[in-house]
């Protein structure tokens, strides 16, 4: 498993090589990408911060309790931070399973999850002002 929390542009690929098992008859990749709008603003430029060992340390965790409720194979996150223009990917979610279906479920729980209580936060900048926007409070599934 590989979690990290960078300021450098992700590696997509790397993190499906690091996943890929010949055991596993999936391999599935999701990249979170800064749009260009939100609330109906034009979307500058995101900033994002973190306390990189705690959010590496929750990613684990995350990983820890997808293993519990899925078979997969291997998972891989990274995240970025800094200042990121439109277009650049910001999170990145690799995991790997015997078949597809669980690599699908597991995917987007892991997402979700991640979402909901990684410490890594995100100012928004638009035409005419900025603000912090708080991640998504999702409840914790058993």
């Amino acid at each position: 498993m590989f979690f990290e929390v960078t300021d450098r542009a992700l590696d997509p690929q790397g993190l499906i090589d690091r996943v890929r098992r010949d055991e596993s008859g999936a391999v599935l990749l999701f990249l979170g990408v800064v749009r260009d709008n939100s609330l109906g603003r034009r979307v500058l430029w995101l900033e994002y911060d973190a306390y990189p060992e705690m959010a590496e340390k929750v990613m684990r965790q995350i990983a820890g309790e997808a293993l519990a409720r899925w078979p997969l194979t291997d998972i891989a996150i990274q995240h970025r931070t800094g200042r990121l223009e439109i277009g650049d990917a910001s999170l990145a979610i690799a995991v790997s399973s015997p078949h597809r279906r669980e690599g699908f479920e597991a995917g987007q729980w892991i997402v979700d999850r991640f979402k909901a209580i990684v410490p890594i936060w995100k100012k928004e900048v638009w035409e005419g002002g900025e603000e912090w926007i708080e991640g998504e409070m999702l409840p914790h599934e058993a």
